[in-house]
């Protein structure tokens, strides 16, 4: 599977020099790429992380974090040359580079995915990820 086929939807709303930081006029035309439906992997695009600027993706159902889901959600990350840093929310990190592909917030009314847009698998750890956490 490719990477995110959103990439450049979301490039094209990112601040495209920082001299236009205050140019209310070109941030209201960006935003108005927000108005189209973005979908990947049957996933909704919910916005995007404010620090980190990744897509976030809602999942189908709530998650309630177990020993079960974690031990599953490490699983997908061994799949992807991947380990597990838990923090506030788990991170799914790189062994080689330590980058990171994807993290997965648990809401009391949403769950989410984020990924990096420019990750090569982007598009199948999603997919991983949403089948893999999915409760029983």
């Amino acid at each position: 599977m490719p990477k995110l086929t959103v990439g450049p939807w979301i490039a094209a709303q990112k601040l495209p020099s920082k001299d236009m930081g205050r140019n209310r006029h070109a941030f209201l035309e960006r935003t108005k790429l927000r108005q189209e439906e973005q979908q990947v992997a049957g996933l909704p695009l919910v916005g995007m992380g404010g620090s980190c600027g990744k897509p976030a993706f809602a999942l189908p159902y709530l998650l309630t974090w177990s020993d079960a889901n974690t031990q599953a959600l490490e699983n997908v990350a061994d799949e992807f040359g991947c380990y597990v840093e838990y923090g506030l929310y788990p991170h799914l990190k790189l062994h080689e580079g330590d980058l990171e592909v994807a993290a997965v917030q648990d809401w009391t009314n949403l769950a989410m995915i984020y990924l990096r847009p420019g990750y090569e698998r982007a598009e199948e750890v999603l997919t991983r990820l949403s089948e893999a956490l999915r409760p029983l």
